[in-house]
């Protein structure tokens, strides 16, 4: 019998990826295709369901076109983005123009804030489990926006609103099944009592949309992640696949929670247990996501979400709406910016970010300071994207303060460093937000792989960080989803912790404490300086 193979998919916010992975968690190859996105007005970005199936198929196709008939199962993952599909399970228009094929709502679309706020004004109780607050981000605001928006025509074709995640395992499956994971954090499902809350949704004006039932369109068929979905892959998923009909298909996770899927079962130090670890997801965006056996409600920070990630525990998730996006717009935005790009071309250099670090290098030594004490008169506050946690306003903004004449590569090396830092500071205010003591951060994403970024997240937080080996760690936590719908394991747990692999310890440099202390209370004050001039403004 061949070796037994998984296969794990995630889309992006930009692109589609497939990885194949062996039942012990290591990488046999990984492919990538590109997606389109459209941002017709402020605030709106907006993709195809049939641009995003189209990618995957050709991803997955690429990677097991020498061994399909060794794939024991496949999960998926994705971006919490809200679908509509009609009658017949065809895109249906979410933008105002109407044009059917741009049929998503994406994550990081903010056109619902005063849904939000509308939502949030009504203080239901079930909003205890978000922090306090919905986001934009999530989807009850984002179909409230619809119901106030979209055209009638939309509310007599609509028949599917669906989470992107489980839009895959319905494309794979023909089993419309959600995953807990999906309602739970997104979509304000009561995972304490497992269905959904006519009362809040009255209260947030969602029970009726035009003449159209909610649960209806939502679904009430909710499974716990890695469960098998339906017999497994269709006749015709399996030939736009390229993969045996009936494979097995795991219940999805949200992209963060499968990264953090495979984070938390990777190896850290003995003796750090799993609710002393927190994982960070670093794209786009970050999000912050932690288990515990017991229930604490955290302010400005979602959850506790019972079951959506291991049967008996608690996820909380925090995030930062724009990390990886900030940095490269505050790069490409730099005058500087152009001329560095034809020295990386020049100089053969991986990217933008090593090239920033090389100078960063050049000067500690001429100024005879450590790196991390370059920026002591150059602070950020990096809200350019409003704040997910633990402020929870989409409206906040960023700040910088310390901005000179100088348009130097030199200038943007140190606005890089002083908004990475900012962005380590955002971490640091999150794990405080929490009654326990984190002794492990495990890292995964883009951003990981910068070492200034790292460093920063050791010092600022006294914590060590801990790098997997294993470098794509949300399609290896599809996989793991696969291989759990497979059987290979006897829960998902035991599957994260035979599949995660080991990792890298990075840890926190001790002289640079008393420096981020001090830029931590700058950090601190920054936010409270924007209420205050949103005060004063208001009066």
């Amino acid at each position: 019998m061949s070796e037994s193979l998984f296969v794990g998919v995630d889309v992006g916010s930009g692109s589609a990826r497939a990885g194949l992975f062996t039942a012990s968690g290591h990488t046999l190859a990984t492919f990538s295709v590109n997606i389109p996105t459209w941002s017709p007005a402020e605030d709106h970005y907006e993709q195809s369901s049939e641009e995003i199936w189209s990618a995957v198929c050709r991803c997955v196709k690429s990677i097991t076109q020498n061994c399909p008939q060794s794939i024991r199962g496949i999960g998926f993952t994705a971006t919490c983005s809200l679908v509509a599909l009609d009658r017949a399970n065809e895109p249906l228009a979410i933008c105002l123009d109407g044009v059917d094929k741009r049929n998503i709502i994406m994550w990081m679309d903010h056109r619902a804030v005063q849904e939000a706020s509308d939502i949030n004004a009504q203080k239901h109780d079930l909003l205890k489990f978000v922090g306090g607050r919905v986001s934009a981000e999530m989807e009850c605001p984002k179909i409230l926006w619809l119901k106030r928006n979209a055209p009638q025509a939309f509310w007599e074709r609509v028949d599917k609103l669906i989470e992107l995640p489980d839009y895959l395992t319905f494309k794979s499956t023909g089993n419309l099944a959600r995953s807990l994971c999906s309602v739970v954090c997104k979509w304000n499902y009561d995972g304490q009592k497992h269905c959904w809350d006519r009362q809040f949704l009255d209260s947030a004006s969602l029970s009726n949309l035009n003449g159209r039932d909610f649960i209806s369109l939502a679904g009430d068929s909710v499974q716990s992640p890695g469960a098998t979905v339906g017999r497994g892959l269709t006749a015709s998923a399996a030939k736009d696949l390229g993969l045996p009909e009936g494979t097995p298909v795991g219940t999805s996770l949200i992209d963060a929670y499968a990264g953090a899927l495979a984070l938390l079962g990777a190896e850290t130090d003995s003796g750090i247990g799993l609710e002393e670890k927190i994982a960070l997801i670093c794209g786009t965006s970050t999000c912050h996501i932690c288990v515990a056996p017991e229930m604490e409600l955290v302010d400005g920070v979602w959850g506790p979400y019972k079951n959506v990630l291991f049967n008996g525990m608690f996820a909380h998730e925090a995030g930062q709406s724009a990390t990886g996006k900030l940095l490269d717009d505050l790069l490409s935005s730099h005058p500087s910016f152009l001329k560095i790009c034809e020295q990386i071309n020049s100089q053969e250099l991986k990217d933008v970010y090593e090239h920033l670090n090389k100078i960063l290098e050049k000067l500690s030594t001429e100024k005879k300071l450590p790196i991390h004490e370059l920026t002591g008169d150059l602070h950020v506050c990096p809200d350019f994207h409003g704040n997910r946690s633990p402020i929870a306003d989409p409206t906040r903004r960023g700040m910088i303060s310390g901005l000179t004449l100088n348009h130097e590569s030199t200038d943007l090396a140190l606005l890089y460093l002083a908004t990475v830092q900012a962005l380590a500071y955002g971490t640091r205010q999150i794990l405080t937000q929490f009654s326990r003591q984190f002794r492990a951060i495990v890292i995964c994403g883009g951003l990981s792989l910068n070492p200034i970024y790292v460093q920063a997240h050791a010092d600022v937080c006294h914590v060590p960080v801990f790098i997997p080996s294993e470098p794509e760690s949300v399609l290896l936590g599809a996989s793991i989803l696969g291989a759990q719908a497979a059987g290979l394991y006897s829960s998902l747990p035991e599957a994260a912790a035979k599949m995660g692999g080991k990792t890298q310890r990075i840890n926190p440099q001790d002289a640079s404490f008393a420096y981020h202390e001090r830029k931590f209370k700058v950090f601190e004050k920054l936010l409270k300086d924007q209420a205050d001039y949103r005060a004063l403004m208001k009066a």
